[in-house]
C-alpha cells in the first residue's frame, strides 16, 4: 500500500510549492495580520487556512466535493457567502483607520477570532474544495491502495509542506509592525491597500464559475 515512485513524489511536492506560494485570499490575509498584529496573529491565521483545508481534503476524499462542483444551487450558496465575507474584511481594513482610537490600536484581536477568520476564508470559497476534487485525483496510482485514503495521504503531506513553506513568511512579515508602530499615516495606508486586495479578491470570486 501506498507504493510510490520517486518521480511520483518529486512532480507532487513541485506542484504543491508552487501552488503554496502563489498569491490567494488566504495568503493576504495571513501576511496582512502578521504585518498588522505580528506574528501570533499570522500563526492563527494560517493555522485556521490549515483546519479548513483539512475539511476540503475530507470532503474530496469522501466525495462531497463533487455535489458542489454538480450543483450550481450549492456553488452559489458558498460561493455569495465567500463574497460578502471577503468584500466585508476589505470594508473593515479600509475604514478601520478612521474608527479606531489609541485604545484599540494597543489592544490586537483574539487569536481565535483570526483563526476563525482565516478558516472561513478558505471554507467559503468553493473554488477551493473544486481544487482538490481535480488535483489530488491526478495523483492517485493505481494498485497504491484504496482512493480515498490516497486522496486523503496526499491531502495532509499537501497541507504540511504547505505549513512549513509559509512560515518563514510569517517569520519575515513580523519584523514589520515594529516599523509601523506609531507611524499612524503608513499603518493607514497599509489597511487601505490590504482592504482593496480583499475587495477584489471578493470580486474575483463573485466573477468565478462552476467551470
Amino acid at each position: 500500500m501506498f507504493d510510490y515512485t520517486l518521480l511520483h513524489w518529486a512532480t507532487f511536492f513541485s506542484a504543491v510549492a508552487l501552488l503554496e506560494l502563489s498569491p490567494g485570499a488566504d495568503m493576504a490575509f495571513m501576511l496582512g495580520q502578521t504585518v498588522r498584529n505580528g506574528r501570533m496573529a499570522g500563526f492563527a491565521a494560517l493555522t485556521g487556512s490549515v483546519a479548513a483545508t483539512f475539511f476540503h481534503i475530507a470532503m474530496a476524499a469522501i466525495g462531497l466535493s463533487a455535489v458542489i462542483a454538480t450543483s450550481a444551487t450549492a456553488f452559489s450558496m458558498i460561493k455569495w457567502a465567500g463574497v460578502i465575507y471577503l468584500i466585508w474584511l476589505g470594508y473593515q481594513a479600509i475604514f478601520s483607520s478612521k474608527t479606531e482610537t489609541t485604545e484599540t490600536e494597543t489592544r490586537p484581536p483574539k487569536t481565535s477570532s483570526i483563526f476563525m477568520q482565516g478558516a472561513l476564508i478558505s471554507a467559503l470559497n468553493p473554488k477551493v474544495a473544486l481544487f482538490f476534487l481535480a488535483f489530488l485525483p491526478q495523483f492517485v496510482v493505481q494498485g497504491a491502495g484504496p482512493v480515498s485514503l490516497q486522496l486523503l495521504l496526499h491531502g495532509v503531506l499537501m497541507v504540511i509542506f504547505g505549513f512549513f513553506l509559509q512560515t518563514p513568511l510569517i517569520l519575515m512579515g513580523s519584523r514589520i509592525p515594529s516599523m509601523l508602530k506609531g507611524n499612524t499615516n503608513v499603518q493607514t495606508w497599509f489597511d487601505r491597500c490590504l482592504g482593496a486586495i480583499y475587495v477584489t479578491l471578493g470580486i474575483r470570486l463573485a466573477l468565478s464559475k462552476m467551470n
